[in-house]
């Protein structure tokens, strides 16, 4: 069998019992990996009403067919859980090296239930596996984890995955975190693992992944090669993900002061072209390109950051920057920046820094603070119920200061720790300024001029999320005359549509975009690599993917179909789990508030064109439109029949 190990990895944590599954090749055509697959275990292992910070929680990593091959973009992990904050499905993806290490280490997946009674990590090497005693890296951060490792394993090419302090002490959004930079960050992930005490997987294989077809891997990966060179995602590769502050900001589309407006005026301040100019590893010596970029296995594109600050501040003097810790993406920095009307790009780098050392989602939690702002600003909270903290728009040292407590769980930081719908579910005020959908913080992407993700950020089954879907922009007519018609028209949309309505040919391009991202997070593949608007690859290169790694003959449609599959998969587990069309919800402040200043300037959403969105969207669906759950009908023809006769049980 190409494309796969062929074994899973199964770890009982409150037994310390291992076992090594070896599926049918009919089983990993219908499940593939990633996502898909992680649902699969979560839905048979962990029983209905189980707590997601209990024994009961089931922890799935898995890859998929590609991942370890010699092409861009194939070196992703998605981890799969009960959600800490919506109490529902939950995953997250990271890429790196790790991912392509657990393949060349003889797996395709690991599966992790129970809890230790004590602190442990998991070492995987070529085939077996073993769990040793952590109570040596309990309190340490990641870095110091990953260096103890090598140096105890005396193997430098070691693959960590792990959690750090925070996910320790299970704050709500703490995450998993490889090579000390690479984060599951969403959905709490790192509070699941952390409560079942397991504070790393190390990964290690001396394995190769042999694809079906060599050559038609290395036509693509040649093909990809020579379209990047010069291109636009040559472009995206020289200032990653910060490259689109600038323009976010432009578009009346850069959510500040946690999200008031869509633009602000210092964002140059905190762009990607400044990142890259000056603080960019290397940028003093105009050596940004060898030592500022960093990528992950076997990809030419080179999108991560790495940087080197220096940051001087009164409250926290001149803290180390240390470049093993990454640099921000734009997520980051507009949470950490634009969020907390915040302009000074060095004490964001230095957030994104104290992030990955104690392993936190960036997002939730930069958003977390600038909820606090917002309540400050507004009365809600005063200074001396938050440590004597002025927390206000703009003050950098207050909004460092607050995250280092945070992520120590102190003091107030203790009750931001747990995110922002349950801090202010604890104070029991601040509601309205919550930005936040099942638990989740928004990403920094606004439904206000992307009238497509109003309607994915409130049905997506684990809360507002910006890589479950393809943006509006994509779709726009003039986008599709200029060369998204190639990534589009494979999955059947050839009728562009303006970015702010929310018709029925924008409903069906939400749906149809988010079963080619639902399709990626099982297959595992990066987003900003392949996908169905403006990447290197698009859906037919997918095709060709998957059918040369694993020499079945996957057509575009079947990819859409598992896509398809993992959505359905998700619905009806939330909906096992008593999370249904009343959870389908937008904050009250996107319709309450307008937005102030840029091309944005007056904007809200209405409540009534969601409504009629979320109709159009659960019919082309198959779900019924009364609950949001998906039918009998419709499960049986995704392939879940037996998923259909459980929730009859259930």
């Amino acid at each position: 069998m190409h494309g796969f190990t062929g074994k899973i990895l199964h770890v009982d944590l409150t037994n310390h019992e291992l076992e090594i599954e070896q599926p049918s090749q009919e089983f990993y055509r219908t499940y593939m990996g990633g996502s898909l697959l992680g649902l699969y275990y979560l839905w048979k292992n962990t029983p209905a009403g189980a707590d997601p910070l209990g024994p009961e929680n089931t922890l799935t990593l898995a890859v998929g067919p590609a991942t370890g091959m010699a092409v861009s973009g194939q070196s992703r992990c998605t981890a799969t859980c009960k959600s800490p904050s919506s109490g529902g499905a939950a995953d997250s993806q990271a890429g790196g090296f790790w991912p392509a290490e657990l393949k060349f280490a003889g797996f395709d997946a690991v599966v992790v239930k129970g809890a230790s009674a004590t602190p442990v990590y998991l070492w995987i090497h070529d085939g077996e596996a073993e769990l040793r005693d952590a109570s040596h890296l309990w309190g340490k951060t990641t870095l110091e984890v990953d260096n103890i490792l090598k140096d105890e394993l005396n193997d430098k090419k070691i693959e960590i995955a792990q959690i750090g302090p925070a996910g320790e002490k299970m704050a709500n959004f703490a995450a998993i975190i490889n090579m000390s930079n690479r984060a599951w960050g969403r959905t709490g992930t790192g509070a699941v693992m952390g409560s079942k005490k397991l504070r790393a997987i190390v990964v290690r294989g001396s394995g190769k992944i042999e694809p079906a077809d060599k050559k038609a891997i290395a036509k693509l990966s040649k093909w990809g090669a020579k379209e990047y060179a010069g291109g636009d995602m040559e472009g995206f590769g020289r200032y990653g993900t910060p490259g689109v502050v600038m323009p976010q900001n432009g578009s009346g589309g850069l959510p500040t002061r946690n999200w008031s407006a869509g633009y602000m005026a210092e964002a140059e301040a905190i762009s990607g072209e400044r990142l890259y100019d000056e603080i960019l590893r290397g940028a003093n010596e105009g050596k940004q390109d060898r030592q500022g970029r960093d990528t992950c296995y076997a990809c030419i594109i080179r999108c991560k950051r790495v940087v080197a600050s220096e940051w001087q501040s009164e409250a926290h003097g001149n803290p180390e920057l240390i470049h093993e810790y990454g640099g921000p993406e734009y997520e980051t920095i507009a949470t950490f920046g634009s969020y907390c009307g915040v302009d000074d790009l060095h004490a964001v780098v230095y957030a994104n820094q104290l992030c990955n050392e104690y392993g936190v989602d960036t997002i939730s939690c930069g958003a977390t603070l600038s909820w606090a702002m917002d309540c400050y600003e507004n009365g809600v909270l005063t200074a001396e119920e938050m440590d004597g903290i002025p927390l206000g728009y703009g003050n950098a040292d207050a909004m460092i200061t607050m995250l280092k407590k945070t992520l120590n769980r102190e003091g107030f930081g203790d009750i931001l720790a747990e995110g922002s719908a349950k801090a202010a579910d604890r104070l029991g005020k601040g509601h309205e300024y919550l930005l936040t959908i099942k638990g989740q913080e928004l990403p920094a992407h606004m439904p206000q001029v992307k009238r497509s993700l109003a309607l994915i950020y409130a049905v997506n089954p684990f809360g507002a999320d910006h890589q479950s879907s393809e943006h509006d922009p994509s779709y726009s007519p003039k986008a599709y005359e200029g060369g998204s018609s190639r990534y589009l028209a494979p999955i059947g949309l050839n009728k562009p549509q303006p970015t702010k309505v929310l018709n029925s040919e924008k409903v069906e391009f939400t749906l149809k975009t988010q079963y080619n991202y639902s399709a990626m997070d099982t297959i595992s593949i990066c987003q900003f690599v392949y996908g169905p608007g403006w990447q290197l690859y698009d859906p037919t290169h997918m095709s060709e993917l998957m059918t040369a790694a694993t020499g079945w003959d996957v057509s575009v449609d079947e990819i859409q179909e598992v896509g398809r599959r993992r959505l359905n998969l998700m619905r009806a587990y939330n909906a096992r789990e008593g999370v249904r069309r009343d959870k389908d919800t937008l904050p009250k402040k996107l319709f309450n508030v307008a937005l102030e200043g840029g091309r944005s300037d007056g904007i809200k959403l209405e409540n009534a064109e969601l409504q009629a969105g979320m109709d159009m969207y659960f019919e082309q669906a198959g779900w019924d439109v009364a609950t949001g759950v998906p039918t009998r009908e419709t499960l049986v023809d995704a392939g879940l029949a037996w998923v259909a006769d459980d929730m009859v049980l259930a």
